[in-house]
Protein backbone atom coordinates (compact mmCIF):
# COMPACT_ATOMS: atom_id res chain seq x y z
CA UNK A 1 0.00 0.00 0.00
CA UNK A 2 1.30 3.44 -0.94
CA UNK A 3 2.21 5.51 2.11
CA UNK A 4 1.05 9.13 2.46
CA UNK A 5 1.20 11.68 5.26
CA UNK A 6 -2.57 12.13 5.18
CA UNK A 7 -3.14 8.42 5.79
CA UNK A 8 -1.00 8.62 8.93
CA UNK A 9 -2.54 11.88 10.18
CA UNK A 10 -5.16 12.48 12.86
CA UNK A 11 -7.60 15.27 11.93
CA UNK A 12 -9.25 17.59 14.46
CA UNK A 13 -12.33 19.51 13.34
CA UNK A 14 -12.74 23.06 14.63
CA UNK A 15 -16.15 24.76 14.45
CA UNK A 16 -14.70 28.26 15.01
CA UNK A 17 -17.93 29.97 16.05
CA UNK A 18 -18.07 27.72 19.13
CA UNK A 19 -14.39 27.06 19.80
CA UNK A 20 -12.95 30.08 21.66
CA UNK A 21 -13.94 33.75 21.75
CA UNK A 22 -10.98 36.12 22.20
CA UNK A 23 -12.72 39.51 22.22
CA UNK A 24 -15.85 39.09 24.34
CA UNK A 25 -18.47 39.36 21.59
CA UNK A 26 -19.75 35.86 22.38
CA UNK A 27 -18.63 34.36 19.05
CA UNK A 28 -15.56 32.19 18.56
CA UNK A 29 -12.86 33.63 16.33
CA UNK A 30 -9.47 33.02 14.76
CA UNK A 31 -7.51 34.56 17.62
CA UNK A 32 -9.34 32.16 19.92
CA UNK A 33 -8.05 29.27 17.83
CA UNK A 34 -4.53 30.75 17.97
CA UNK A 35 -4.78 30.83 21.78
CA UNK A 36 -5.49 27.09 21.86
CA UNK A 37 -2.88 25.78 19.41
CA UNK A 38 -0.66 24.53 22.22
CA UNK A 39 -3.63 22.64 23.66
CA UNK A 40 -4.19 20.94 20.29
CA UNK A 41 -0.50 20.15 19.96
CA UNK A 42 -0.59 18.60 23.44
CA UNK A 43 -3.53 16.43 22.40
CA UNK A 44 -1.36 15.08 19.59
CA UNK A 45 -3.41 15.81 16.47
CA UNK A 46 -1.70 16.58 13.13
CA UNK A 47 -4.27 18.32 10.93
CA UNK A 48 -6.77 21.01 11.88
CA UNK A 49 -9.91 21.19 9.75
CA UNK A 50 -11.27 24.73 10.04
CA UNK A 51 -14.98 25.06 9.31
CA UNK A 52 -15.87 28.14 7.21
CA UNK A 53 -14.52 31.52 8.30
CA UNK A 54 -15.26 33.23 4.98
CA UNK A 55 -17.44 36.34 4.79
CA UNK A 56 -21.05 35.21 5.24
CA UNK A 57 -24.47 36.51 6.31
CA UNK A 58 -24.70 33.40 8.52
CA UNK A 59 -28.01 31.99 7.36
CA UNK A 60 -26.34 28.57 7.75
CA UNK A 61 -23.50 29.81 9.96
CA UNK A 62 -20.78 30.16 7.36
CA UNK A 63 -21.90 27.55 4.84
CA UNK A 64 -23.54 30.39 2.89
CA UNK A 65 -20.53 32.29 1.56
CA UNK A 66 -20.71 35.91 0.46
CA UNK A 67 -17.03 36.34 -0.40
CA UNK A 68 -14.65 33.39 -0.78
CA UNK A 69 -11.55 35.57 -0.42
CA UNK A 70 -12.48 37.50 2.72
CA UNK A 71 -12.72 36.61 6.42
CA UNK A 72 -16.04 37.19 8.18
CA UNK A 73 -15.64 40.14 10.57
CA UNK A 74 -16.75 38.24 13.66
CA UNK A 75 -13.93 35.70 13.06
CA UNK A 76 -11.25 38.39 12.65
CA UNK A 77 -9.09 39.52 9.77
CA UNK A 78 -6.96 38.02 7.04
CA UNK A 79 -3.95 39.00 9.16
CA UNK A 80 -5.38 36.83 11.95
CA UNK A 81 -5.77 33.96 9.50
CA UNK A 82 -2.20 34.35 8.27
CA UNK A 83 -0.95 34.33 11.87
CA UNK A 84 -3.00 31.21 12.60
CA UNK A 85 -1.53 29.42 9.59
CA UNK A 86 2.02 30.27 10.68
CA UNK A 87 1.24 29.12 14.22
CA UNK A 88 -0.13 25.80 12.99
CA UNK A 89 2.90 25.16 10.76
CA UNK A 90 5.37 26.25 13.44
CA UNK A 91 3.97 23.49 15.67
CA UNK A 92 4.38 20.86 12.99
CA UNK A 93 0.67 20.65 12.24
CA UNK A 94 -1.29 21.28 9.04
CA UNK A 95 -4.46 23.26 8.29
CA UNK A 96 -7.23 22.34 5.86
CA UNK A 97 -10.07 24.68 4.93
CA UNK A 98 -13.73 23.99 4.29
CA UNK A 99 -14.44 24.27 0.56
CA UNK A 100 -18.12 25.13 -0.02
CA UNK A 101 -18.70 25.24 -3.77
CA UNK A 102 -22.04 23.51 -4.36
CA UNK A 103 -23.71 26.81 -3.54
CA UNK A 104 -23.02 30.38 -2.46
CA UNK A 105 -24.94 32.89 -0.39
CA UNK A 106 -27.66 34.79 -2.21
CA UNK A 107 -25.69 37.86 -1.12
CA UNK A 108 -22.62 36.78 -3.12
CA UNK A 109 -21.74 39.19 -5.91
CA UNK A 110 -22.26 36.45 -8.50
CA UNK A 111 -25.86 35.86 -7.44
CA UNK A 112 -26.63 39.54 -7.00
CA UNK A 113 -25.61 40.09 -10.63
CA UNK A 114 -27.31 36.89 -11.71
CA UNK A 115 -30.71 38.07 -10.49
CA UNK A 116 -30.43 41.54 -12.07
CA UNK A 117 -31.75 40.40 -15.44
CA UNK A 118 -32.13 37.37 -17.65
CA UNK A 119 -29.45 38.73 -19.97
CA UNK A 120 -26.83 39.35 -17.30
CA UNK A 121 -23.55 37.47 -18.00
CA UNK A 122 -23.78 35.96 -14.48
CA UNK A 123 -27.28 34.58 -15.07
CA UNK A 124 -25.87 31.17 -16.04
CA UNK A 125 -23.82 30.93 -12.83
CA UNK A 126 -26.97 29.50 -11.20
CA UNK A 127 -30.01 27.46 -12.24
CA UNK A 128 -32.89 29.70 -13.33
CA UNK A 129 -36.15 28.36 -14.78
CA UNK A 130 -39.25 30.20 -16.11
CA UNK A 131 -41.45 27.55 -14.51
CA UNK A 132 -40.74 25.34 -11.52
CA UNK A 133 -39.41 22.22 -13.32
CA UNK A 134 -39.89 19.52 -10.69
CA UNK A 135 -40.93 18.58 -7.16
CA UNK A 136 -37.47 18.63 -5.58
CA UNK A 137 -37.37 19.31 -1.86
CA UNK A 138 -34.64 21.08 0.12
CA UNK A 139 -32.42 19.19 2.57
CA UNK A 140 -33.88 21.46 5.25
CA UNK A 141 -37.51 20.88 4.22
CA UNK A 142 -39.78 22.72 1.81
CA UNK A 143 -39.45 23.46 -1.88
CA UNK A 144 -35.97 23.48 -3.46
CA UNK A 145 -37.09 26.17 -5.94
CA UNK A 146 -37.58 29.82 -4.96
CA UNK A 147 -39.50 32.36 -7.03
CA UNK A 148 -37.68 35.63 -7.66
CA UNK A 149 -40.07 38.48 -8.44
CA UNK A 150 -37.47 40.73 -10.06
CA UNK A 151 -37.09 38.56 -13.16
CA UNK A 152 -40.13 36.34 -12.70
CA UNK A 153 -38.17 33.06 -12.61
CA UNK A 154 -37.29 30.30 -10.17
CA UNK A 155 -33.81 29.39 -8.89
CA UNK A 156 -32.59 26.12 -7.39
CA UNK A 157 -31.42 25.80 -3.77
CA UNK A 158 -30.91 22.32 -2.34
CA UNK A 159 -30.38 23.92 1.08
CA UNK A 160 -31.89 27.20 2.34
CA UNK A 161 -33.32 29.75 -0.08
CA UNK A 162 -30.33 31.93 0.79
CA UNK A 163 -28.00 29.22 -0.58
CA UNK A 164 -28.55 29.11 -4.37
CA UNK A 165 -26.83 26.21 -6.13
CA UNK A 166 -23.98 27.01 -8.51
CA UNK A 167 -24.17 25.82 -12.10
CA UNK A 168 -21.06 23.70 -12.56
CA UNK A 169 -22.05 23.12 -16.18
CA UNK A 170 -20.73 26.65 -16.81
CA UNK A 171 -16.93 26.46 -17.34
CA UNK A 172 -16.52 30.07 -16.13
CA UNK A 173 -17.96 29.07 -12.76
CA UNK A 174 -15.43 26.26 -12.50
CA UNK A 175 -12.53 28.53 -13.51
CA UNK A 176 -13.49 31.06 -10.81
CA UNK A 177 -13.69 28.30 -8.19
CA UNK A 178 -10.29 26.92 -9.18
CA UNK A 179 -8.77 30.40 -9.00
CA UNK A 180 -10.20 30.82 -5.50
CA UNK A 181 -8.76 27.46 -4.42
CA UNK A 182 -5.30 28.49 -5.66
CA UNK A 183 -5.62 31.72 -3.65
CA UNK A 184 -5.82 29.73 -0.40
CA UNK A 185 -3.31 27.04 -1.39
CA UNK A 186 -0.77 29.69 -2.33
CA UNK A 187 -1.11 31.02 1.20
CA UNK A 188 0.06 27.62 2.42
CA UNK A 189 -3.20 25.90 3.28
CA UNK A 190 -2.69 22.11 3.32
CA UNK A 191 -5.89 20.96 1.67
CA UNK A 192 -9.67 21.06 1.71
CA UNK A 193 -12.62 19.31 3.26
CA UNK A 194 -15.16 19.62 0.46
CA UNK A 195 -18.71 20.34 1.56
CA UNK A 196 -21.42 18.20 -0.15
CA UNK A 197 -19.05 17.74 -3.08
CA UNK A 198 -21.05 14.77 -4.37
CA UNK A 199 -23.91 17.16 -5.30
CA UNK A 200 -22.09 19.54 -7.65
CA UNK A 201 -23.22 17.83 -10.88
CA UNK A 202 -26.96 18.21 -11.42
CA UNK A 203 -29.25 16.05 -13.53
CA UNK A 204 -30.06 18.84 -15.94
CA UNK A 205 -33.23 17.18 -17.20
CA UNK A 206 -34.47 17.88 -13.66
CA UNK A 207 -36.63 14.75 -13.22
CA UNK A 208 -39.38 14.58 -10.60
CA UNK A 209 -38.72 12.32 -7.62
CA UNK A 210 -41.25 9.66 -6.64
CA UNK A 211 -39.28 8.27 -3.71
CA UNK A 212 -40.71 8.28 -0.18
CA UNK A 213 -37.35 8.06 1.58
CA UNK A 214 -35.33 11.28 1.38
CA UNK A 215 -32.05 9.35 1.70
CA UNK A 216 -32.98 7.54 -1.54
CA UNK A 217 -33.75 10.89 -3.19
CA UNK A 218 -30.30 12.16 -2.24
CA UNK A 219 -28.48 9.09 -3.53
CA UNK A 220 -30.46 8.54 -6.71
CA UNK A 221 -31.32 12.10 -7.76
CA UNK A 222 -29.21 14.77 -6.06
CA UNK A 223 -25.82 13.06 -5.65
CA UNK A 224 -23.49 11.26 -8.07
CA UNK A 225 -24.61 13.38 -11.02
CA UNK A 226 -23.60 12.64 -14.61
CA UNK A 227 -20.52 14.89 -14.66
CA UNK A 228 -19.38 14.79 -11.02
CA UNK A 229 -16.27 12.70 -11.75
CA UNK A 230 -15.38 14.77 -14.78
CA UNK A 231 -15.55 17.90 -12.61
CA UNK A 232 -13.46 16.37 -9.82
CA UNK A 233 -10.79 15.14 -12.21
CA UNK A 234 -10.65 18.57 -13.80
CA UNK A 235 -10.36 20.19 -10.34
CA UNK A 236 -7.52 17.81 -9.51
CA UNK A 237 -5.69 18.49 -12.76
CA UNK A 238 -6.20 22.25 -12.63
CA UNK A 239 -5.53 22.76 -8.91
CA UNK A 240 -4.76 19.96 -6.46
CA UNK A 241 -2.12 18.11 -8.48
CA UNK A 242 0.21 21.10 -8.17
CA UNK A 243 0.38 20.98 -4.36
CA UNK A 244 1.26 18.50 -1.59
CA UNK A 245 -2.16 18.62 0.03
CA UNK A 246 -5.02 16.36 1.08
CA UNK A 247 -8.67 16.37 0.07
CA UNK A 248 -11.62 14.96 2.01
CA UNK A 249 -14.98 14.93 0.28
CA UNK A 250 -18.26 15.07 2.19
CA UNK A 251 -19.86 12.24 0.25
CA UNK A 252 -23.54 12.63 1.05
CA UNK A 253 -25.52 10.13 -1.00
CA UNK A 254 -22.48 8.10 -2.08
CA UNK A 255 -23.01 4.35 -1.50
CA UNK A 256 -20.03 2.07 -0.87
CA UNK A 257 -20.43 0.60 -4.36
CA UNK A 258 -19.50 3.98 -5.86
CA UNK A 259 -16.86 5.02 -3.33
CA UNK A 260 -13.84 4.01 -5.39
CA UNK A 261 -15.06 6.22 -8.22
CA UNK A 262 -14.24 9.11 -5.89
CA UNK A 263 -11.15 7.84 -4.05
CA UNK A 264 -9.62 5.09 -6.19
CA UNK A 265 -5.84 5.39 -6.50
CA UNK A 266 -6.16 5.47 -10.28
CA UNK A 267 -8.99 8.00 -10.44
CA UNK A 268 -7.21 11.32 -9.87
CA UNK A 269 -10.11 12.78 -7.88
CA UNK A 270 -10.14 12.81 -4.04
CA UNK A 271 -7.91 11.29 -1.35
CA UNK A 272 -10.76 10.19 0.91
CA UNK A 273 -14.42 10.78 1.65
CA UNK A 274 -16.65 11.04 4.70
CA UNK A 275 -19.33 8.36 4.22
CA UNK A 276 -22.74 8.63 5.89
CA UNK A 277 -24.15 5.13 6.26
CA UNK A 278 -23.47 4.89 10.01
CA UNK A 279 -24.67 8.46 10.56
CA UNK A 280 -28.07 8.06 8.89
CA UNK A 281 -28.83 4.46 9.91
CA UNK A 282 -31.27 5.70 12.57
CA UNK A 283 -32.95 8.24 10.26
CA UNK A 284 -36.38 7.27 8.97
CA UNK A 285 -37.97 8.30 5.64
CA UNK A 286 -38.42 11.84 6.96
CA UNK A 287 -34.80 12.33 7.99
CA UNK A 288 -33.11 12.86 11.33
CA UNK A 289 -36.28 13.94 13.18
CA UNK A 290 -38.06 10.77 12.04
CA UNK A 291 -35.88 8.26 13.93
CA UNK A 292 -35.93 4.49 13.61
CA UNK A 293 -34.21 1.72 15.58
CA UNK A 294 -30.44 1.48 15.14
CA UNK A 295 -28.94 -2.00 15.08
CA UNK A 296 -25.51 -2.52 16.65
CA UNK A 297 -24.85 -5.43 14.30
CA UNK A 298 -25.68 -3.20 11.34
CA UNK A 299 -23.37 -0.50 12.76
CA UNK A 300 -20.43 -2.93 12.74
CA UNK A 301 -21.38 -4.26 9.32
CA UNK A 302 -21.22 -0.77 7.83
CA UNK A 303 -17.61 -0.31 8.92
CA UNK A 304 -16.64 -3.77 7.69
CA UNK A 305 -18.26 -3.31 4.29
CA UNK A 306 -16.82 0.17 3.76
CA UNK A 307 -13.35 -1.14 4.58
CA UNK A 308 -13.83 -3.99 2.10
CA UNK A 309 -15.14 -1.61 -0.56
CA UNK A 310 -12.41 1.02 -0.37
CA UNK A 311 -9.22 0.05 1.40
CA UNK A 312 -7.57 -2.13 -1.23
CA UNK A 313 -7.48 0.56 -3.93
CA UNK A 314 -8.38 3.73 -2.05
CA UNK A 315 -8.69 5.18 1.43
CA UNK A 316 -11.34 5.67 4.10
CA UNK A 317 -11.80 8.35 6.69
CA UNK A 318 -13.36 7.48 10.05
CA UNK A 319 -15.54 9.70 12.24
CA UNK A 320 -18.31 9.28 14.80
CA UNK A 321 -19.54 12.87 15.14
CA UNK A 322 -19.03 16.31 13.62
CA UNK A 323 -20.71 19.73 13.41
CA UNK A 324 -23.73 18.19 11.64
CA UNK A 325 -24.49 15.32 14.05
CA UNK A 326 -25.07 14.76 17.78
CA UNK A 327 -22.24 14.15 20.23
CA UNK A 328 -20.88 10.65 19.78
CA UNK A 329 -20.91 9.71 23.47
CA UNK A 330 -24.62 10.62 23.65
CA UNK A 331 -25.45 8.81 20.44
CA UNK A 332 -23.28 5.70 20.42
CA UNK A 333 -22.23 5.50 24.07
CA UNK A 334 -23.83 6.01 27.48
CA UNK A 335 -23.50 9.66 28.47
CA UNK A 336 -24.97 9.13 31.94
CA UNK A 337 -23.61 6.23 34.04
CA UNK A 338 -20.69 5.28 31.78
CA UNK A 339 -19.80 8.55 30.11
CA UNK A 340 -16.05 8.33 30.72
CA UNK A 341 -15.82 4.65 29.86
CA UNK A 342 -17.91 4.87 26.70
CA UNK A 343 -16.18 8.05 25.51
CA UNK A 344 -12.85 6.26 25.84
CA UNK A 345 -14.20 3.15 24.11
CA UNK A 346 -15.40 5.24 21.16
CA UNK A 347 -12.01 6.94 21.03
CA UNK A 348 -10.34 3.53 20.83
CA UNK A 349 -12.60 2.52 17.97
CA UNK A 350 -12.02 5.81 16.14
CA UNK A 351 -8.24 5.59 16.38
CA UNK A 352 -7.76 1.88 15.65
CA UNK A 353 -9.88 1.46 12.50
CA UNK A 354 -8.27 1.54 9.05
CA UNK A 355 -8.68 5.06 7.68
CA UNK A 356 -7.76 8.60 8.67
CA UNK A 357 -9.56 9.44 11.95
CA UNK A 358 -11.30 12.77 12.48
CA UNK A 359 -11.95 14.02 16.02
CA UNK A 360 -14.61 16.71 16.52
CA UNK A 361 -13.85 19.48 19.03
CA UNK A 362 -14.88 18.50 22.54
CA UNK A 363 -15.04 14.76 21.90
CA UNK A 364 -11.64 14.52 23.60
CA UNK A 365 -13.42 15.80 26.74
CA UNK A 366 -16.45 13.55 26.42
CA UNK A 367 -18.76 16.53 25.76
CA UNK A 368 -22.42 15.49 25.58
CA UNK A 369 -25.68 16.50 23.92
CA UNK A 370 -27.29 19.53 25.52
CA UNK A 371 -31.09 18.89 25.36
CA UNK A 372 -32.21 22.51 25.65
CA UNK A 373 -35.69 22.70 27.24
CA UNK A 374 -37.10 25.24 24.74
CA UNK A 375 -37.05 25.67 20.97
CA UNK A 376 -35.96 29.27 21.51
CA UNK A 377 -32.55 28.02 22.70
CA UNK A 378 -31.82 26.34 19.34
CA UNK A 379 -29.99 28.30 16.62
CA UNK A 380 -29.67 25.82 13.74
CA UNK A 381 -31.59 26.61 10.57
CA UNK A 382 -32.45 22.94 10.04
CA UNK A 383 -34.08 22.72 13.48
CA UNK A 384 -36.02 25.95 12.91
CA UNK A 385 -37.28 24.76 9.52
CA UNK A 386 -38.31 21.43 11.03
CA UNK A 387 -40.45 23.17 13.63
CA UNK A 388 -42.13 25.32 10.97
CA UNK A 389 -42.95 22.23 8.90
CA UNK A 390 -44.15 20.34 11.97
CA UNK A 391 -46.54 23.12 12.99
CA UNK A 392 -47.74 23.60 9.40
CA UNK A 393 -48.63 19.90 9.33
CA UNK A 394 -50.72 20.33 12.48
CA UNK A 395 -48.46 18.18 14.65
CA UNK A 396 -47.54 18.80 18.29
CA UNK A 397 -44.18 20.63 18.44
CA UNK A 398 -43.50 19.22 21.91
CA UNK A 399 -43.21 15.80 20.28
CA UNK A 400 -40.64 17.21 17.83
CA UNK A 401 -38.68 18.79 20.71
CA UNK A 402 -37.92 15.30 22.06
CA UNK A 403 -36.29 14.39 18.73
CA UNK A 404 -34.52 17.75 18.46
CA UNK A 405 -32.96 17.24 21.88
CA UNK A 406 -31.41 13.99 20.66
CA UNK A 407 -30.61 14.71 17.01
CA UNK A 408 -30.27 18.46 16.38
CA UNK A 409 -27.00 19.70 14.91
CA UNK A 410 -26.84 22.20 17.78
CA UNK A 411 -25.88 19.35 20.12
CA UNK A 412 -22.40 19.49 18.59
CA UNK A 413 -22.30 23.27 18.28
CA UNK A 414 -22.56 24.30 21.92
CA UNK A 415 -19.52 26.34 23.02
CA UNK A 416 -16.35 24.45 23.84
CA UNK A 417 -16.03 23.83 27.59
CA UNK A 418 -12.61 25.15 28.60
CA UNK A 419 -12.89 25.54 32.40
CA UNK A 420 -15.28 26.12 35.31
CA UNK A 421 -15.45 29.88 34.81
CA UNK A 422 -18.63 31.62 33.65
CA UNK A 423 -19.73 30.37 30.22
CA UNK A 424 -17.15 27.57 30.55
CA UNK A 425 -14.34 29.99 29.75
CA UNK A 426 -15.55 30.21 26.15
CA UNK A 427 -16.24 33.95 26.31
CA UNK A 428 -16.22 36.87 28.70
CA UNK A 429 -19.36 38.15 26.96
CA UNK A 430 -22.73 36.55 26.24
CA UNK A 431 -22.29 33.39 24.15
CA UNK A 432 -24.07 33.15 20.80
CA UNK A 433 -25.50 29.83 21.99
CA UNK A 434 -26.03 28.71 25.57
CA UNK A 435 -23.23 26.65 27.07
CA UNK A 436 -24.06 23.09 28.13
CA UNK A 437 -24.64 23.41 31.91
CA UNK A 438 -22.50 20.33 32.63
CA UNK A 439 -19.28 22.33 32.05
CA UNK A 440 -18.56 22.32 35.79
CA UNK A 441 -17.77 18.60 35.53
CA UNK A 442 -16.75 18.37 31.84
CA UNK A 443 -14.08 20.85 30.79
CA UNK A 444 -10.60 20.99 29.30
CA UNK A 445 -8.77 22.36 32.32
CA UNK A 446 -9.88 19.54 34.60
CA UNK A 447 -9.21 16.98 31.85
CA UNK A 448 -5.66 18.13 31.16
CA UNK A 449 -4.92 18.03 34.91
CA UNK A 450 -6.23 14.45 35.27
CA UNK A 451 -3.93 11.76 33.86
CA UNK A 452 -6.88 9.31 33.76
CA UNK A 453 -9.07 11.68 31.75
CA UNK A 454 -10.60 11.14 28.34
CA UNK A 455 -8.21 13.79 26.97
CA UNK A 456 -5.10 11.83 27.95
CA UNK A 457 -6.69 8.60 26.73
CA UNK A 458 -6.98 10.21 23.28
CA UNK A 459 -3.37 11.33 23.57
CA UNK A 460 -2.20 7.79 24.40
CA UNK A 461 -4.22 6.32 21.54
CA UNK A 462 -2.78 8.83 19.07
CA UNK A 463 0.73 7.96 20.29
CA UNK A 464 0.04 4.23 19.94
CA UNK A 465 -1.29 4.81 16.42
CA UNK A 466 1.81 6.76 15.42
CA UNK A 467 4.14 4.12 16.89
CA UNK A 468 2.33 1.19 15.28
CA UNK A 469 2.07 1.47 11.49
CA UNK A 470 -0.15 -1.63 11.56
CA UNK A 471 -2.95 0.66 12.83
CA UNK A 472 -2.60 2.75 9.68
CA UNK A 473 -1.70 0.32 6.92
CA UNK A 474 -2.50 -3.09 8.38
CA UNK A 475 -5.37 -5.34 7.32
CA UNK A 476 -8.70 -5.05 9.14
CA UNK A 477 -10.71 -8.13 10.07
CA UNK A 478 -13.85 -8.19 12.21
CA UNK A 479 -13.77 -11.25 14.49
CA UNK A 480 -16.85 -11.05 16.74
CA UNK A 481 -19.26 -13.10 14.61
CA UNK A 482 -21.95 -10.41 14.83
CA UNK A 483 -22.03 -10.50 18.63
CA UNK A 484 -24.82 -8.40 20.15
CA UNK A 485 -22.48 -6.59 22.59
CA UNK A 486 -18.92 -7.10 21.40
CA UNK A 487 -17.07 -5.29 18.63
CA UNK A 488 -13.86 -7.27 18.10
CA UNK A 489 -11.38 -6.85 15.27
CA UNK A 490 -7.77 -7.51 14.34
CA UNK A 491 -5.28 -5.15 12.69
CA UNK A 492 -2.47 -7.16 11.14
CA UNK A 493 0.53 -6.77 8.86
CA UNK A 494 3.60 -8.94 8.24
CA UNK A 495 5.30 -7.60 11.39
CA UNK A 496 2.54 -7.05 13.91
CA UNK A 497 -0.92 -8.06 15.11
CA UNK A 498 -3.21 -6.03 17.36
CA UNK A 499 -6.54 -7.27 18.70
CA UNK A 500 -9.15 -4.70 19.75
CA UNK A 501 -12.04 -5.67 22.06
CA UNK A 502 -14.91 -3.22 22.67
CA UNK A 503 -17.96 -3.92 24.85
CA UNK A 504 -20.71 -1.66 23.47
CA UNK A 505 -23.13 -2.26 26.35
CA UNK A 506 -24.05 -1.58 29.98
CA UNK A 507 -23.66 -5.28 30.79
CA UNK A 508 -20.77 -7.66 31.35
CA UNK A 509 -19.59 -9.25 28.11
CA UNK A 510 -18.38 -12.84 28.09
CA UNK A 511 -15.04 -13.24 26.27
CA UNK A 512 -14.09 -16.63 27.69
CA UNK A 513 -13.94 -18.12 24.19
CA UNK A 514 -11.29 -15.60 23.04
CA UNK A 515 -7.74 -16.90 23.37
CA UNK A 516 -5.68 -14.30 25.23
CA UNK A 517 -2.65 -16.51 25.81
CA UNK A 518 0.65 -14.99 24.78
CA UNK A 519 -0.73 -11.52 24.18
CA UNK A 520 0.25 -8.26 25.87
CA UNK A 521 -2.30 -5.67 27.01
CA UNK A 522 -1.31 -2.35 25.38
CA UNK A 523 -4.14 -0.14 26.65
CA UNK A 524 -7.47 -0.37 28.43
CA UNK A 525 -10.01 2.19 29.60
CA UNK A 526 -10.38 0.41 32.94
CA UNK A 527 -8.08 0.00 35.93
CA UNK A 528 -5.89 -3.00 35.19
CA UNK A 529 -6.54 -4.27 38.72
CA UNK A 530 -10.23 -4.67 37.81
CA UNK A 531 -9.70 -6.56 34.57
CA UNK A 532 -11.09 -10.07 34.25
CA UNK A 533 -9.83 -12.68 31.82
CA UNK A 534 -13.28 -14.05 31.01
CA UNK A 535 -15.38 -10.93 30.62
CA UNK A 536 -15.33 -7.25 29.77
CA UNK A 537 -16.86 -4.71 32.14
CA UNK A 538 -19.60 -2.41 30.81
CA UNK A 539 -18.13 -0.22 28.04
CA UNK A 540 -14.69 -1.73 28.55
CA UNK A 541 -12.16 -1.39 25.74
CA UNK A 542 -8.82 -3.17 25.32
CA UNK A 543 -5.97 -3.34 22.82
CA UNK A 544 -3.83 -6.48 22.85
CA UNK A 545 -0.59 -7.07 20.97
CA UNK A 546 0.56 -10.52 19.93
Amino acid sequence: MKKNWWKEAVIYEIYPRSFKDSNGDGIGDLRGVIEKLDYLKKLGVDVLWLCPVYDSPNDDYGYDIRDYRAIIKEAGTMEDFNELLVGVHDRGMKLIMDLVVNHTSDEHEWFQKSRESKENPYRDFYFWKPEKPNNWQSFFGGDAWEYDEKTGEWYLHLFTKKQPDLNWENPTVREKIYSMMRFWLNKGVDGFRMDVISLISKRTDFPDTNLDNFADVIEQVYANGPRVHEFLREMNEEVMSGYDITTVGEAVGVPKEKALLYVGDDRGELNMIFQFDHMIMDSGPGGRFDPIHRSFIQFKKIFREWDEAVSKKGWNSVYLDNHDYPRMVSRFGNDKIYRRESAKLLAMMLLTMRGTPCIFQGSELGMTNVAYPFFEDYRDVETRHAKEAWVKAGKDPDELLKYVQKYSRDNARTPMQWNRNKHAGFTEGSPWMKVNPNYMTINAKDSVNDQNSIFWFYNRLITIRKNNPVLVYGEYEQTDGDHSQLFSYIREDEDDLLHILLNFSDELCDISDINLEGVELILTNQLESELHQNHLLPWEARIYQL
